[in-house]
Parts: C-alpha cells; sequence; structure tokens
C-alpha cells in the first residue's frame, strides 16, 4: 500500500470565490486541515498555502490550497511533488465534480480531466494522469449540451442551499475515511466511501395492527413500544478556461 503524502484542494482564490462551487475541493482540505490540527500558511514558492501532519508512520502528510486560479493548479502540485519528491500515486486532488450530483462523492485512481482544467493542467505539469482524486459532486446546471460560459457562469456561482448541505454532508463523508487515506489503504477507502448504508426495514404489523420491532439477536431488552397515532474568475473573458 502506498501512502498519500500531498493532499490538495484545488479552487479559485480570494473571498469573492471562496464561497463557490468552483471551491469545493478546498472546502475539504480545509476541512481536513482542521480536524487534524494543521496550520496553513502562505508558501511563496509553490504558490500555495501549506500544512503539514505527520502520522504514526513517520511520514510528513503535505496539505495544500494553490493560490494560483483552477486552470493553473499544476503550479503549485508539481512544485511540491520535486521538492519533496512526491510520486504521482502519493498525491490526492480534492475537486469539483459536474458529473455527480451535489451529496455524492467518489475516490479514483487516475483517468482523464473530464474537461476539468484544474485537473488537466495538473496532468500536464505532472506529466502523467495517474493521481488520484477526491470528486465533490456539485451537480450540472440542465440537461443537455452546455457552452464553456454556461459552464463557468454555474461553477463560478453559490450553490442554493439545499445543495450546500448536500455537499457539506458529502465532505463529513469524506473526511471519514481520513484514516484508511493516511494509512494507504485506498481499498478500504473507496469500499467505505462507495458503499451506499441500506434503509431500515419497515416494522412489521401484528394480527391487531399494531406495528412491532424485533431486538437484535442476543439482545435481552424488551421489544420497544409501538408508536401512538399522531436547506467570475478574474475577468469574464477567463471565465470559461477556468470553469473546469
Amino acid at each position: 500500500m502506498t501512502p498519500l503524502r500531498l493532499i490538495v484542494g484545488i479552487g479559485n482564490p480570494g473571498s469573492e470565490y471562496r464561497a463557490t462551487r468552483h471551491n469545493a475541493g478546498a472546502w475539504f482540505v480545509e476541512r481536513l486541515a482542521q480536524a487534524v490540527g494543521a496550520s496553513l500558511g502562505m508558501q511563496a514558492k509553490f504558490q500555495a498555502l501549506i500544512g503539514s501532519v505527520r502520522a504514526n508512520d513517520g511520514i510528513d502528510r503535505r496539505l495544500a490550497l494553490p493560490q494560483t486560479f483552477v486552470n493553473r493548479s499544476g503550479q503549485a502540485v508539481s512544485a511540491l511533488a520535486r521538492f519533496y519528491r512526491i510520486a504521482p500515486e502519493e498525491i490526492l486532488i480534492a475537486h469539483d465534480e459536474l458529473d455527480l450530483k451535489p451529496g455524492v462523492v467518489k475516490l479514483k485512481e487516475s483517468g482523464g480531466s473530464a474537461g476539468h482544467n484544474g485537473l488537466k493542467d495538473i496532468a500536464a505539469s505532472l506529466g502523467t494522469p495517474a493521481f488520484w482524486r477526491l470528486r465533490i459532486g456539485i451537480g450540472h446546471p440542465r440537461e443537455g449540451a452546455l457552452s464553456e460560459q454556461e459552464v463557468a457562469d454555474y461553477v463560478l456561482h453559490r450553490p442554493r442551499l439545499e445543495e450546500q448541505q448536500a455537499i457539506d454532508d458529502a465532505i463529513v463523508r469524506a473526511l471519514a475515511i481520513w484514516p484508511s487515506l493516511e494509512a494507504g489503504d485506498t481499498e478500504r477507502a473507496m469500499h467505505l466511501l462507495h458503499t451506499v448504508p441500506k434503509a431500515p426495514k419497515a416494522p412489521q404489523a401484528t394480527e391487531t395492527g399494531a406495528a412491532t420491532t424485533t431486538n437484535a439477536p442476543g439482545s435481552s431488552e424488551p421489544p420497544a413500544p409501538a408508536a401512538s397515532s399522531r436547506d467570475s474568475a478574474d475577468s469574464s473573458e477567463e471565465k470559461g478556461s477556468k470553469a473546469k
């Protein structure tokens, strides 16, 4: 198992973009830094906010938020990879994903850019697409073909309240697999993240019509009583190139 050594959240810098859909990857890394107690500070030579956390194996994990626009994310990623001698397969890129609905999050190894300019630039800068991706669903603006400008307008706007809640829930689920990612057990991390919990079974009715519940095997507790009746990148000309 190869442990991850660099976790990058891509998004556009600046307060006007911080809450937009395109920054979903950055939201994840910000939350991860809080969870592991890592302080993110600007390091100009990497053009990124950088933090680190040392695991039980003695390996430092770098957390990074590039401070370039999305379509130049590769500058920071490649600089960090060269300086710390991090292989592409030891890198996880957290990013927004149009092809997944809000509330859906997937872990993926390698692959294409799916039109995401940030992923495209990172693959070009590293010389390979063989890095891990945490795909955070933001949904699609509408059905059918879209122009680059329509996509740019969508990703550079804030999600609706119910979408934001769903994205936040997805990020919480992604944070829960961090111990597996930290250990390099990506197979377990994918299983945990991609397994959808089964819906609870409906209570069965008795002959009198009252609902009953069943205790877990081996439980000595009496059954519970039946229930009674009663939420633009720096210029409009550049939006299309920064959108995905």
